[in-house]
């Protein structure tokens, strides 16, 4: 009788499970159903995109951060080969010219910065060589071994840490400047994120990031075609196309579960870092046409990049 009772109650439990489950994939699907043809998620539907995000990282995405890591750990040396020519041509004065405008105008040994998701450390590396004092962390061994390398002299001017950007494990109020760059579309929890750079920040730091709507053409059938077209542009002009030349069926399978994919940005960061707390937040959305290069520009033109600069 107590077996019998057990296997009742167990029987349940699943179903009771089962149903919950499948109520919140309908949320997920209805989601992308709604959205597949009208593309991205429009600015002012905040409280339907944070609960989407809370969903479909916390439910369905399970523990992403492994496969991100394995993808990025094999682009790791590629990805580096671009930030060598990112800080060997014109990108490196031109970056350099636009993080300096919008610092905080002091001395640079006087300012702390991290950089989070440094990669193979562009942003570390150029502003160590400026004065600043710069933390970097990825959460990838393999891209911190291409940044040091790539720091050369600089590297021993730079604190490095592996450590994930939606858990960082520094205390409050420790940095002036918190920079990131084509990281937060990667990441499964983005607004925790968020929440914790604005926690590591100082009273009256700024932070800035770059990003754009990497991949969003997965969900919109108007962003694909001017994809297309992209690649079409790209292989005229005999330039190296930045898609096709990576494991491009691995990264779209990740994209298509990563929360900020179909989402609509800028604005989608711009309320959520109101709403964390950041008292001033201002988007360009059209940075990369200052430090992109012509090929940058050629492969990435549906897919412009913006600064989101927020200030504490």
């Amino acid at each position: 009788m107590q077996v019998s009772l057990f296997v009742i109650l167990l029987t349940l439990r699943f179903y009771i499970t089962d149903r919950c489950f499948t109520k919140q994939e309908k949320q997920r699907d209805s989601y992308y159903v709604n959205n597949r043809n009208h593309g991205l998620c429009p600015a002012w539907h905040m409280g339907e995109t944070l609960k989407y995000t809370e969903i479909k990282g916390e439910i369905y995405m399970g523990n992403m951060l492994h496969e991100i890591e394995s993808y990025w750990s094999g682009r790791a040396e590629g990805y580096s080969k671009v930030n060598q020519d990112e800080l060997q041509g014109e990108q490196k004065e031109k970056w350099m010219q636009v993080l300096h405008e919008k610092f905080p105008d002091r001395e640079p040994g006087s300012i702390s910065v991290l950089d989070i998701g440094t990669g193979p450390g562009f942003f570390a590396v150029i502003l160590a060589e400026q004065g600043y004092r710069v933390t970097a962390v990825d959460y990838t061994p393999e891209m911190l071994e291409q940044a040091r390398k790539n720091a050369g002299i600089y590297a021993g001017r730079i604190n490095w840490y592996q450590m994930d950007a939606q858990k960082l494990d520094f205390p409050s109020g420790q940095f002036d400047v918190v920079v990131s760059r084509n990281l937060t579309w990667n990441l499964e929890s983005p607004e925790k994120a968020y929440q914790e750079w604005h926690r590591v920040l100082k009273k009256d730091g700024i932070m800035l990031n770059f990003d754009a709507n990497w991949y969003a053409h997965l969900f919109n059938q108007e962003l694909r075609a001017a994809y297309e077209k992209d690649r079409e542009q790209v292989e005229q002009m005999a330039l190296e196309d930045h898609y096709t030349c990576t494991n491009i069926d691995w990264m779209e399978e990740i994209a298509r579960k990563m929360p900020l994919s179909p989402v609509a940005r800028p604005a989608w960061d711009c309320q959520v870092l109101k709403h964390i707390g950041f008292g001033k937040v201002i988007a360009e959305e059209n940075i990369g046409d200052r430090v992109w290069s012509l090929t940058e520009k050629m492969n990435y033109a549906s897919t412009p990049m913006f600064c989101v600069a927020a200030y504490r």
